[in-house]
Parts: structure tokens; sequence; C-alpha cells
């Protein structure tokens, strides 16, 4: 079977991966995958090598030279081609684990919460403390709402490419009995901290996207045995010209952006990229997202 081919079966969505995703992050991540396999390694612990490499790389962005800021970029991919690996070597292996999914989706604000950090600590010799100000409103509005509603999207594309079965499409309100059923003892205490936090995430993607949430919940309520196929096809249609924007809101273009600006000597850039075209592609993608929402939902009420 063809090296692609091996690729696209470790795949959780075509739909949600492009060429860049295949090619450049997936392909290398699988034959990482199939390496650690062979030597035996647990999906958590190269969970845990993503984040050490990733938050690493944030040093090297403090420095001036190129040739530095380049070794902090190489880490940076390689943190991202374990973070690939991971779920790859999870579903080839079916050593799936809450704590692998509480990593895995901790590692990513890990690698960036270094960069950040020695960005502005960079940029503080020549903007003083302001660049602070600019990093925090980059990273910790910017960076955190436009990396959720991308991973949200992507989520509610396969809900209605793959069935709710297989989609990861979770909400905070099913989520919160789930917590208030758990106690805080010995057997449940990590799922219930997991739980709490993953609510307060869930409810800011749910936040910037309510007509997401008002359809879902209709189309359950109306076809209690399952969207109809042509609603699910529609939507796929729709929904597929707007999946490359969602790579682009969670990590590949930030990279290249980051990568660019950083070698040129003017990280600034990055902050400012990502506060200002970044945001105005998630606007415009959240509108399509809503159109497209309340169009399905108009042909869904015909049809209950």
């Amino acid at each position: 079977m063809r090296l692609t081919n091996r690729v696209r079966k470790t795949q959780k969505s075509r739909d949600t991966e492009g060429p860049f995703e295949l090619y450049v992050t997936r392909t290398p991540g699988y034959l990482w995958a199939v390496a650690f396999e062979r030597l035996g390694v647990h999906p958590v612990a190269v969970t845990l090598m993503s984040i050490v490499i990733g938050a690493a790389s944030g040093w090297f962005f403090y420095s001036t030279d190129v040739r530095v800021n380049a070794i902090g970029m190489l880490l940076l991919v390689w943190a991202n081609w374990y973070d690939c690996a991971d779920g790859q070597l999870a579903r080839m292996t079916g050593k799936r684990t809450m704590v692998g999914r509480v990593l895995d989706g901790f590692a990513g604000d890990v690698w960036f919460f270094f960069i950040y950090l020695f960005l502005c600590l960079r940029l503080q010799q020549e903007w003083g403390w302001g660049v602070w100000l600019l990093g925090a409103w980059s990273g910790l509005h910017c960076h955190c709402r436009q990396c959720a509603i991308g991973d949200y999207y992507r989520n509610v594309h396969m809900y209605f490419e793959l069935g709710r079965e297989r989609a990861e499409l979770d909400e905070s309100t099913v989520l919160q009995k789930q917590y208030d059923a758990l106690r805080w003892c010995r057997e449940e205490w990590f799922r219930k901290l997991y739980l709490f936090f993953y609510i307060r995430y869930t409810r800011g993607q749910e936040a910037q996207a309510p007509a997401v949430v008002r359809m879902k919940r209709s189309l359950e309520q109306w076809f209690p045995a399952g969207v109809p196929a042509g609603l699910r096809e529609e939507f796929c249609r729709r929904s597929r010209p707007l999946m490359p924007l969602t790579n682009i809101l969670t990590f590949d273009t930030r990279v290249i952006v980051l990568f660019v600006s950083t070698a040129m000597g003017h990280p600034w850039v990055y902050f400012v990229f990502e506060a200002t075209i970044l945001e105005a592609v998630r606007y415009y993608m959240i509108r399509r997202h809503n159109v497209l929402c309340e169009d399905l939902m108009k042909k869904a009420a015909v049809l209950k």
C-alpha cells in the first residue's frame, strides 16, 4: 500500500485536512508513529515529548541571531510532528486514554506560552513594557479564540461527515451533567478536574458559534434517529470550502508568519498579524458558517 494511503487511514477526516497537512504534517507524523509503534512507545509518552520539545523551542526565539531562531523553528516543527504522531499512534494501537486526550489538548498551549514569553522578553528591550500588552492581547485573546473556533468548526464538519458517534463534538450542557455526577474521590477526581476545564473551553467555543448550538439541538430533537443524508451532504458541501480557514486559524499559517517575521528580525509583525488578519479571517468564517446553519435549519424544518 502506498505511503499516502496508509497516512490517510490514520486521518480523522479528509475534508478537514488539505495537502499541506497531509504532506507536511501528517506524513512525517505517521512515520514517527510507525517508529514508536515498533519501539513500543505509548502515545502519552509521545505527547509528553512533544510538550517538552515545543516548550524548549520558545527559548530560541529570544535571540536576535537568526541561526538560533532557526533551531527554535525546527524544534517547533518537530514538536508538531510528535503532536500528530501521538493521535495517529493511539488510533493505530487502540491505546486511547483520558490522560492522553488532556495532554494532547494542552500541548499547543504550552508551546505558544513559552514562544510568546520569550518573544516579549526579546521585544521589551526595544518596545518597553508595552509589548506585554500587545503579546497578551495577541496570545490570550486572539490566539485562544482563533484556535478554539477553528477546532470547533472542524468537529462540526466531522459531525455531519462521519456521524455523531465518530465526531468529537461535545456540548457543554451534557458535559456539565457528567461533571455533576462525579465526585472528588480517588477514582473520579482526575476526570472531574478535566471536565472542569474542558466545560469552560467548550462554553467558549459555543459562545462564538451560537448558531451551531441551536442547529445541533434542533436537528437532534427533530431527527432522533439521525440527520437525513440530504441535509448532511449539503452541510458538508458548503462547509468543505471553509475547512482551509480552520487550518489557517490553528497552526499552519500562523507558524509560517512567525518564522518569516522572526527571520526578518521583526517578530512583532507576528503579533500584529494575529490581532488583525487572523481576527478578520475568524469573523469571516463565523459569518459564513452562521448563514450555512440558518439555511440548513430552514430546510430541516420543512422535513421534520
